[in-house]
């Protein structure tokens, strides 16, 4: 991982890390299992909230103090574990844009109902800070790179128009009630911990483990942003340090097409596959990369883990989850 970084003047934290109690909802997937482990490392109380619809307890149990199984759509569940907390940081969420363009009420009632349930229990609850996990690309569609937080959005996905609506109420709670609520718009993620997740990276590397051949949809000049586990952790503990407000978005700051992702694959595992190329679907943005200028500014954020790296250590994860397996 990268080294933490300090923090810019004027960011000094008002949090002492020991006493520190953080509710991380959806914590048992991907990002959550990242963040408790950090967390944990630096001594925070951790207790996760998670339905286990994809991540599993056993994922995350080593790294937070609490774990409970349940539904962000379960409002007496939640005021009963917001009570006390410090921090909020809400992860959970149905975050695939297919599953929502095929079922969007579902995605509604995940992303919306269950973001407005937590804001308003956390109000109830006067908890003092709240994370909320957002996303760039989906909410603003087909736009200029590289995408910033000043672009007027416009979704092509009810998952985009999902988290384009959590950000439309965290702010209007931020006015309306005082409530300080930092929303972070993070770009396509990826490392070690990723057991179940769909996005390119960790997709790729369990059909290269399976010597399957990697299927694109389209001509693979698709163009992404890719932001290592270890750059997003210390992003958000910076953030969270500074207890910044707002909307920030968090990623590479580079742009990367799918097919220099899939030579860099080749390089850094050794191995040789196919790649079948296949009709783009809809709903998918073609191009979107972020400017990170703003979290720079406000809260020292500066990702320095590069892709090769980054897939390195990714597919390091990997071979050695499959050798303890075996």
């Amino acid at each position: 991982g990268t080294a933490r970084r300090a923090q810019p003047e004027g960011a000094r934290s008002t949090m002492t890390t020991g006493s520190t109690h953080v509710l991380i909802t959806g914590g048992a997937g991907f990002i959550g299992t990242n963040l408790a482990l950090y967390l944990r490392d630096r001594r925070y109380r951790v207790t996760i909230l998670d339905n286990e619809s994809l991540g599993k307890r056993e994922y995350v149990a080593p790294y937070c103090e609490h774990f409970v199984q349940g539904d962000i759509l379960d409002r007496a569940l939640l005021s009963e574990l917001v009570c006390g907390k410090d921090i909020v940081i809400h992860l959970a969420a149905d975050t695939r844009v297919l599953d929502s363009i095929a079922c969007p009420e579902t995605n509604f009632a995940v992303n919306v109902q269950g973001t407005f349930n937590l804001l308003n229990i956390c109000r109830d609850a006067g908890v003092p800070y709240i994370v909320n996990a957002s996303t760039g690309g989906a909410i603003l569609g087909e736009a200029p790179t590289p995408i910033n937080e000043s672009m007027v959005p416009a979704p092509l996905s009810p998952y985009g128009a999902s988290k384009l609506a959590t950000e439309g109420y965290c702010s209007a709670f931020m006015e309306s009630y005082g409530m300080r609520i930092l929303s972070l718009r993070f770009s396509n993620v990826y490392g070690p911990h990723s057991y179940h997740k769909g996005s390119v990276i960790a997709h790729f590397i369990k059909s290269i483990l399976k010597n399957e051949p990697l299927t694109v949809y389209g001509d693979g000049t698709q163009v992404r942003d890719y932001i290592f586990t270890s750059d997003l952790m210390d992003g958000i503990h910076n953030a969270m340090n500074a207890r910044v407000t707002g909307v920030f978005q968090l990623g590479s700051g580079r742009p990367v097409m799918l097919n220099e992702l899939i030579d860099t694959l080749r390089r850094v595992t050794g191995h040789t596959f196919d790649v079948l190329y296949k009709d783009a679907r809809s709903g998918e943005i073609h191009t979107t990369w972020c400017d990170t200028a703003k979290a720079k500014a406000a809260f020292g954020f500066a990702p320095a883990t590069s892709l090769e790296d980054g897939v390195r250590k990714t597919w390091e994860w990997f071979t050695g989850e499959k050798a303890r397996a075996a």
